[in-house]
């Protein structure tokens, strides 16, 4: 996947069911999503001296974060995941790893390499050995995405962000969690490649949108209560 345009909007509840009221003949919901959407649950990590939260929080552009994502709290498919951003452009890359590794990185190890393993889990061994890296936060929230081929364009409403400090529980099947919006907050996302269809765009409205550099991980790290 190449780099990718990557809009964020705090929007309220009025805002977010008047977006999805006016996508929703024109876009079609992701195949992946149930009827009301779907549950994402992510475990960040950092090193020793949180660089990725002072970058996020220095406004870098060139950064990358690490983290592993499960569905609807179901561990039978585990990914991890590294985020980047350069110039002001997002891309993701991804792989599936197992529960038993998942469980050594909760644990603040490191799985035994095998030659076998995709090159992002190699790349992640090398972040631990040389910076330390750990889990230090755990983000949840319900999200609903439309989908569209052209300008490959996808739009997500992310309702109920939370976060639990708690990293060991990163596969309970529920987790304490503490709100990191304001109730009837949430955050709307826009990404596309190169131009955003115009058909789109025009009923987005984005102009009348509060435009954010909404960070999910860093609002986690700082959580101060809501």
């Amino acid at each position: 996947m190449e780099y990718r345009h990557e809009l964020k909007f705090l929007v309220t509840d009025a805002q977010l069911e008047t977006v999805r009221y006016r996508l929703k003949p024109l876009m079609r919901p992701d195949i992946h999503q149930k009827e009301g959407g779907y549950t994402i649950r992510s475990l960040y990590f950092d090193d020793f001296y949180d660089s990725c939260m002072r970058e996020n929080e220095d406004g870098i552009d060139n950064r990358k974060k690490y983290r592993i994502r499960i569905y609807e709290g179901d561990d039978s498919v585990i990914r991890l995941e590294k985020k980047i951003k350069f110039r002001g452009m997002t891309k993701k890359v991804e792989a599936d790893i197992s529960r038993q590794d998942c469980l050594i990185y909760l644990s603040g190890g490191v799985p035994v390499l095998q030659g076998q393993d995709p090159v992002l889990k190699k790349e992640l061994y090398g972040e631990i050995r040389a910076r330390g890296m750990h889990p230090v936060t755990i983000v949840e929230y319900d999200r609903y995405a439309f989908v569209e081929p052209c300008g490959n364009v996808r739009i997500t409403f992310d309702r109920n962000i939370s976060c639990c400090e708690r990293t060991e529980s990163f596969l309970d099947r529920k987790i304490l969690r503490m709100p990191l919006l304001p109730a009837g907050w949430h955050v709307l996302e826009v990404k596309y490649d190169e131009l955003l269809p115009e058909y789109i765009s025009d009923v987005l409205d984005l102009g009348s949108l509060q435009r954010t550099a909404f960070s999910k991980y860093w609002y986690s790290r700082n959580y101060s209560g809501v």
